[in-house]
């Protein structure tokens, strides 16, 4: 079993890249997924593209899940027995812990792929100042980092991330054009570069936290699209909390939308049926009692 895993800040677009992946490269695979709350909505999404999913939805498999972590990769090799397991940790993870939990568990029947860090053009500069050890982990352990959210970016400010990106890992590859346009050899080589054991994991002196909450809802609502703009509106301008990420699902009328805030903006499109219409908001003094009543729903403890 190969273990690729896609590291990334909340709302780089972790998911996305492993949809595009499954669909460039046309492999079946497992996706091992910690989101940071209780209400999985990426598992949501990447279940709907036919991949098995294995959810972590308590704590953080880079920290307080290192043995659970370590059992369930033993469990998916031993039952599932996948040709390629994908981890995706939770937005707020160590890179260096994940990498080195992994190794500890590597053996003949499985082997640690080269990871991948995926960066939101938007936010390099945003995150380093205001999460620096955890941001900096993510990006000092891989040996390629893939800018995410580029195509409408002027050519200085991506200049400038690339500039910023070099300063903290002169030696990763990092790609400036969208991954998406790659040719199917660079999709395949992705799954096919073992990890480099020669070049050490930079581990942190201490096990780092990141201050943020998250507030996971379910049976949600919202009866025009207009209602759903007005409160993504009132989230980014903090009414509810300081507002890291926010995604979710929800019916209006006879048609599913998906919602989502990171960086700074919000996006709306129409999706599929889901199982049921929920949400998760992650971010620092959030009002847990405002967001109840403003998505008209109850809170999951």
């Amino acid at each position: 079993m190969n273990i690729f895993v896609v590291s990334g800040f909340l709302g780089a677009g972790k998911t996305t890249f492993i949809q595009t992946l499954s669909e460039k490269t046309g492999k079946a695979f497992t996706v091992m997924e910690n989101e940071y709350g209780k209400t999985g909505i990426d598992g949501a999404l990447l279940k709907q593209d036919r991949l098995k999913v294995w959810e972590l939805t308590e704590g953080c498999i880079c920290c307080s899940l290192k043995s659970d972590f370590a059992s369930s990769i033993l469990t998916i090799a031993n039952t599932l027995n996948p040709e390629y397991l994908i981890v995706e940790p939770t937005g707020v993870g160590l890179l260096s812990a994940v990498l080195h939990n992994i190794g500890k568990i590597e053996y003949d029947r499985i082997q640690l792929l080269e990871p991948v860090t995926i960066a939101d053009v938007h936010c390099v500069e945003q995150y380093l100042k205001e999460f620096g050890d955890i941001y900096a982990d993510q990006l000092k352990n891989t040996p390629r980092i893939l800018l995410s959210k580029i195509e409408q970016v002027s050519a200085e400010a991506l200049s400038r991330a690339v500039s910023i990106l070099r300063n903290v890992n002169p030696h990763a590859e990092i790609l400036n054009t969208p991954y998406q346009k790659q040719p199917e050899e660079w999709w395949q080589t992705l799954l096919q570069t073992p990890h480099n054991k020669e070049r050490s994991i930079i581990l942190p002196e201490k096990e780092h936290t990141v201050n943020l909450e998250t507030v996971s809802l379910t049976g949600i609502s919202a009866d025009t699209v207009h209602d759903l703009l007005e409160l993504l509106t009132a989230l980014l301008r903090g009414y509810f909390g300081a507002v890291y990420r926010v995604k979710g699902f929800v019916p209006i009328g006879e048609q599913w939308t998906k919602f989502d805030i990171a960086d700074n903006r919000y996006t709306v499109a129409v999706c599929s049926p889901k199982p049921q219409p929920e949400a998760v908001i992650i971010g620092q003094g959030l009002d847990r009692e405002r967001l109840r009543k403003a998505f008209n729903t109850v809170i999951r403890w």
